[in-house]
């Protein structure tokens, strides 16, 4: 029972010489800590409204906030590590061999960070944009450090890994996009009349975009109409009803001037045989 009381008091002792001797360093430590986090939400924020002034993607703007954060965290805890008396040398080559562990073992991962850091600084794309890669197309929703994210009209979205982007053929429409609508009329038609239909449609549209101008031409002679093209810019977002709209008031504005949009037609002949 002596034994037991001796070797308690021996480890209460222990405890206060220990709480003595390290307690305020600890606590001076914590006390640094907190106060690196307080001082790196300001520099980020102020950071942020500096950044602001740039024309600077938000992905982009992002980042950086997050990058002078951390930084100011990291000097903070080095001096948390250091009023400590850590030694920071043999702490700094143990997480060096730690990080290219775990570089290994996240390859997959990495590459979509440093595809996402391309993405973000090369600026091939923007938010808002129509993009079309990797066989999938759609209007670019988000870009972060990781995937992209790809709208489509059916209000669906596609997530694609940033390096299955970086290296591929990429097909960017920007914020337009230009319709292609073709329309047969009968080898009668006065085109004048045609056109100014065609014209009068695309002005009344408001989708339909006056700059860049639209692209109205006769383009083919078929076999059995005379094909016009219509080629209105319309934005990302009015794509798929211009198409509809604009198709229904060329038929209405062709029935109101008499204008004929003929069928397919096929002459067959038949011919006697003679025996």
């Amino acid at each position: 029972m002596g034994n037991n009381l001796e070797t308690l008091d021996q480890a209460k002792a222990a405890i206060i010489d220990m709480a003595i001797r390290f307690g305020p360093k600890v606590l001076v430590a914590i006390l640094i800590l907190v106060v690196g986090y307080i001082v790196a939400r300001w520099a980020g924020s102020m950071l942020g409204r500096m950044l602001k002034r740039f024309k600077l993607e938000p992905p982009v703007r992002s980042l950086l906030v997050r990058m002078g954060r951390l930084l100011v965290i990291g000097l903070f805890a080095i001096m948390a590590l250091q009023n400590l008396g850590v030694e920071l040398l043999p702490l700094i080559a143990g997480l060096g061999v730690a990080g290219a562990g775990i570089a290994l073992a996240m390859q997959g991962i990495l590459g979509n960070l440093a595809a996402g850091l391309t993405i973000i600084f090369t600026e091939p794309f923007h938010v808002g944009d129509y993009i079309s890669i990797a066989k999938e197309e759609g209007e670019v929703l988000d870009i972060s450090l990781s995937s992209t994210t790809l709208g489509h009209a059916d209000r669906s979205k596609v997530v694609i890994p940033n390096r299955k982007i970086v290296g591929e053929i990429l097909h960017n429409y920007g914020r337009i996009r230009q319709l292609n609508v073709a329309v047969g009329v009968a080898y009668g038609t006065d085109m004048n009349v045609a056109l100014s239909a065609v014209d009068a449609v695309l002005r009344a549209n408001p989708r339909v975009l006056q700059d860049p101008a639209p692209g109205i031409a006769v383009t083919r002679l078929a076999e059995s109409a005379v094909v016009i093209s219509v080629n209105p810019w319309v934005g990302v977002p009015d794509y798929i009803a211009a198409i509809g709209e604009i198709n229904k008031a060329i038929l209405e504005a062709f029935r109101e001037r008499k204008v004929v949009i003929p069928p397919p037609q096929r002459e067959v002949r038949m011919l006697e045989s003679r025996g």
